[in-house]
């Protein structure tokens, strides 16, 4: 039974999806070079601080813990990692007192 005056009532949904599905892979295929590399579609300016952010000792010094990530990504997992609001309420309210302060001896 045909319902509605639509011009692709001919057409199943299945090849509908299967046609789209093949102008997606299509245009993905069209962004990547020969090689395989993607090429770049988006320029990318960061800011001052961000840069001087990405510059700082801070920022390749190792400080990323791999192993407590793995603990707390298992525990996660395993339904085991509780949350301590307490701590992190404690520590909200520091990091603000610390933000304001600071704005503060800027003015």
């Amino acid at each position: 039974m045909k319902i509605g005056n639509s011009p692709d009532a001919s057409v199943s949904p299945a090849k509908a999806d299967t046609a789209s599905g093949r102008k997606a892979e299509a245009s993905a295929k069209a962004v990547t070079t020969s090689a395989g590399t993607p090429t770049p579609s988006a320029q990318v300016a960061l800011s001052s601080t961000a840069a001087q952010l990405a510059s700082s000792p801070a920022a390749g010094d190792g400080s990323f813990d791999a192993a407590k990530v793995e603990r707390i990504s298992r525990a996660i997992s395993e339904g085991k990692f509780t949350v301590n609001a307490n701590a992190i309420a404690d520590k909200l309210v520091a990091n603000a007192q610390e933000l304001l302060s600071a704005r503060n001896n800027k003015h």
